[in-house]
């Protein structure tokens, strides 16, 4: 809960709820540059979109303009590639809507697909261009709204002053005064395994009841086999961007995740499908064990 001096505005965009917490309430302005940003990202990397500039791609486009943020993003796929031996892939796209999670939110399984080992080959990218070298379906939800929430963390910083917290639904950046934030159980929405402050950074969380359909169909994949995760029920991650903390929170639902996110420094908690509760060395989260 807010204390009663902060200003909370919430709206919803790219199917999920936004709060932006700030001292003084933002103006038109703010508020104009914010939904411009969202409504940017939503165009160039929705896979839900016809229009986007992967949905191009995915049609057979060859080569579409590369959106400014596209060599970042694709560097840290790969070194979460590289650490999860391909568990974690950017062409998991495919693998996602043979599930039933496609553009017409069908949730009508046809069987695991596996994405394209061989992706850093297929995909390639430059200052201006993101090339595929054949159709495929790039989908960024390992790592993409942790970008766009530092996006609008920044744009939100320039239009006010004293303490920001920009929260997409469990993917949060903050700047100023510390925040303690609970981590949500991932059986019960209701309950918290424990809580963790964080202040100038960002904490972002993943969990297999979030976007689930079926029996055991859930968006955590295993682009190796493009079947559900089963070991891990949820991750959280703590790092100084959210695109960082929520390609690690990807990352940790797979052998090599721990070992990622030490390379990185950033800290981390997750649970198992059976209950039990591992986090990283030295970490600062207050768990209810």
């Amino acid at each position: 809960m807010a204390p009663a001096t902060r200003v909370v505005w919430r709206f919803e965009a790219i199917g999920t709820l936004w709060e932006i917490e700030t001292d003084a309430e933002l103006g038109s302005a703010a508020r104009l540059a914010v939904e411009h940003a969202i409504a940017d990202f939503d165009r160039e990397w929705s896979r839900f979109r016809p229009d986007s500039l992967v949905s191009s791609l995915a049609r057979g486009a060859g080569v579409v303009p590369a959106p400014a943020d596209a060599a970042d993003m694709f560097a840290l796929f790969a070194e979460a590639a590289e650490a999860t031996d391909g568990a974690v892939n950017p062409l998991v796209g495919a693998s996602l809507e043979h599930l039933g999670y496609d553009a017409d939110y069908s949730f009508r399984s046809r069987g695991a697909l596996a994405a394209p080992r061989d992706w850093r080959e297929r995909l390639a990218w430059t200052d201006d261009r993101m090339m595929l070298t054949e159709p495929a379906t790039i989908d960024v939800g390992a790592l993409g709204k942790g970008r766009l929430v530092d996006i609008v963390l920044a744009i939100v910083s320039q239009w006010t002053e004293g303490d920001v917290v920009v929260d997409a639904s469990g993917d949060i950046a903050m700047t100023g005064t510390p925040v303690r934030v609970a981590l949500e159980h991932p059986f019960d929405p209701n309950r918290a395994i424990g809580v963790v402050e964080v202040a100038d950074g960002a904490l972002c969380a993943s969990a297999v009841g979030r976007r689930a359909w079926g029996e055991g169909l859930h968006h955590v994949l295993d682009a190796r086999t493009g079947v559900p995760v089963r070991t891990y029920a949820a991750t959280w991650a703590i790092s100084d961007s959210a695109m960082r903390a929520d390609a690690a929170a990807t990352a940790l639902f797979f052998e090599g995740g721990p070992e990622l996110a030490a390379r990185w420094g950033v800290e981390w908690i997750r649970m198992t499908t059976d209950g039990r509760v591992e986090w990283s060395p030295g970490s600062r989260a207050d768990l209810f064990l």
